[in-house]
């Protein structure tokens, strides 16, 4: 997944293999390829992560505060 100014890495690329081949063997033994469809979304959106720098740094720079207790979802309407 060369993606321009920055490659995804290879324990990225390593994952992502052993989860394709995964994802496609149960789909095939359910006969519903979705799943690989929505894995290869999930990848395409990592690869684009990493081939924008100054959004691969926020999400990877330590902001330094805790923002506090998160909502269980379940009780948000």
């Amino acid at each position: 997944m060369d993606n321009g100014d920055t490659q995804t890495p290879e324990s990225d690329l390593h994952a992502f293999a052993v989860e394709l081949v995964d994802t496609m063997r149960a789909a095939d033994s359910l006969g519903n390829s979705a799943s690989v469809a929505q894995l290869l979304v999930a990848w395409q959106h990592t690869a684009e992560v990493y081939s924008d720098p100054e959004l691969l740094a926020a999400l990877t720079r330590d902001h330094g505060e805790d923002c506090g207790p998160v909502p269980d979802p379940r009780d948000v309407a």
